[in-house]
């Protein structure tokens, strides 16, 4: 099948040098809560790219949590991300926002938050999404879902008043920042592109990339 005739020219957004604020961070918040007022369907997903053990690269869907001095997001220490993190620590996220027509990447590297911040997050979960993540072994082949789904109804079945703990393999990263893109959709294709990335310090260099 051929795409080719599936464009969109984006005419609704610019970003200009004068407007782009010097610390990252804040570029994303500001640029975050727009997409939010948008859409507020999923505006926290976000593509998370790594390397597997044998160089193959590998892109999934996850859900951004938080943002302090790193973007924060869960999974399973086990699963293949989890296995490509182990391997090789670094990564990056990518944030698409049709209603803008905004793409934001960040690259940098990634560490495991503490266990206290995994811990607080898995008590704040619904009981449902808590009793998913202690059946589910993320990743690991199955021989159908019926065992999976036998694991998550014995757990629901405990009562109501048993409280979940959270596996030891379940836990959050943080990805802490090395550089940032901010890609403003624009017409004829001649898009923004906003580039940061750390000068040595803790201060950003801030750049415009031809699209």
């Amino acid at each position: 099948m051929k795409y080719k005739n599936l464009r969109e020219e984006y005419r609704q957004f610019e970003l200009r040098d004068e407007d782009v604020l010097d610390n990252p961070f804040a570029q994303f918040e500001q640029w975050f809560d727009d997409a939010l007022k948008q859409n507020p369907t999923d505006t926290n997903a976000m593509v998370l790219s790594t390397v597997s053990n044998d160089g193959w690269p590998q892109g999934r869907v996850v859900l951004l949590k938080e943002v302090d001095h790193g973007f924060v997001w869960f999974t399973n220490y086990g699963s293949g991300k989890g296995q490509d993190l182990a391997h090789s620590p670094k990564a990056a996220v990518t944030f698409w926002w049709p209603g803008t027509a905004r793409q934001v990447r960040v690259t940098g590297t990634v560490e495991k938050v503490s266990e206290k911040e995994s811990d607080e997050y898995f008590q704040s979960r619904p009981r449902n999404s808590q009793a998913g993540a202690i059946a589910s072994h993320q990743s690991s082949r199955i021989l159908g879902r019926e065992s999976l789904e036998n694991r998550y109804e014995a757990l629901i079945a405990l009562p109501e008043t048993t409280t979940f703990q959270r596996p030891e393999n379940w836990g959050g990263y943080r990805l802490i920042p090395h550089s940032f893109e901010f890609w403003q959709g624009r017409e004829s294709r001649l898009h923004d592109r906003i580039l940061f990335t750390k000068d040595g310090t803790t201060n950003w260099k801030k750049e415009r990339l031809s699209p």
